[in-house]
């Protein structure tokens, strides 16, 4: 331990942690997924190409994958997305999955119809379409969305709602944190809300500061990977773009992997 660190840890300051310092334990290969939105297509060829990259690890390697959120929404598969995370995991992998604002919407959808309306601003239409769910004709208009939410809670697995229950909202190791959005940088890494790790966007995204980690991050959509001293941003916009971007970490090493786009 060095004698910044010892000072850092007595007077409470924060670590001065950024891109160039940052690393995972030894030992460790770290895959982090970024925001998938029902592309169960562009989820499935990213696994393999992990396990392609994978099988380059030197022996005795820990591998590890870490989901950043925003399973659901927009794009047509998100059920199939959830099943392929349950029944086809990354063999050999220790995984993490993390809670999106997307996933959170869900979440409250299936509890109170009333934020339907919003949650479908936000493209949850297509989840409800993936779980099989239609509105007949003849539902009066006032009634539709309280008929979508016990429909859909009638037709979404048992297991579908663990996996989403069980979703984390932060994870760590090394000197990275891993959220869905980012955080608040005004306040401590163990004092964030739930809302500022699932949803903040321009006071993080904008912000300089040294934050104690390196934040590793999805929910905002940029063309290529956003690498910043103080974050890594991978949301590259798959639902639209067709580009899935992980992001591959081992000692103080990072590099990417992504779809083709085409």
């Amino acid at each position: 331990m060095t004698a910044l660190t010892i000072l850092d840890r007595l007077f409470g300051r924060t670590p001065r942690v950024d891109l160039e310092t940052a690393r995972v334990p030894d030992g460790v290969r770290l895959y982090a997924v970024g925001d998938l939105h029902g592309r169960c297509d562009l989820l499935r060829e990213m696994h393999r190409l992990i396990r392609e990259d994978a099988a380059g690890s030197p022996p005795g390697f820990r591998r590890m994958v870490v989901y950043l959120g925003d399973y659901v929404d927009r794009g047509l598969h998100s059920r199939e997305v959830i099943d392929l995370l349950l029944n086809e995991p990354l063999e050999g992998f220790d995984a993490q999955h993390l809670r999106g604002n997307h996933d959170e919407l869900f979440l409250t959808f299936l509890d109170n119809p009333a934020c339907g309306d919003a949650w479908f601003r936000f493209g949850g239409d297509a989840t409800v379409y993936s779980y099989g769910v239609r509105v007949p004709e003849g539902v009066a208009p006032g009634q539709r969305m309280a008929h979508i939410q016990q429909s859909l809670n009638e037709a979404i697995p048992a297991r579908h709602r663990r996996f989403l229950d069980g979703l984390k909202l932060t994870w760590v190791i090394g000197d990275y944190l891993f959220v869905h959005a980012g955080v608040n940088p005004g306040k401590p890494l163990d004092r964030q809300r739930p809302e500022d790790v699932m949803w903040i966007r321009d006071e993080f995204l904008d912000s300089e500061t040294r934050l104690g980690k390196v934040v590793v991050h999805g929910h905002s959509i940029a063309p290529r990977p956003d690498v910043r001293a103080n974050r890594i941003g991978i949301d590259t916009g798959a639902y639209h773009s067709n580009v899935l971007t992980c992001l591959v970490l081992e000692g103080n090493g990072r590099r990417f992997l992504q779809t083709s786009g085409d």
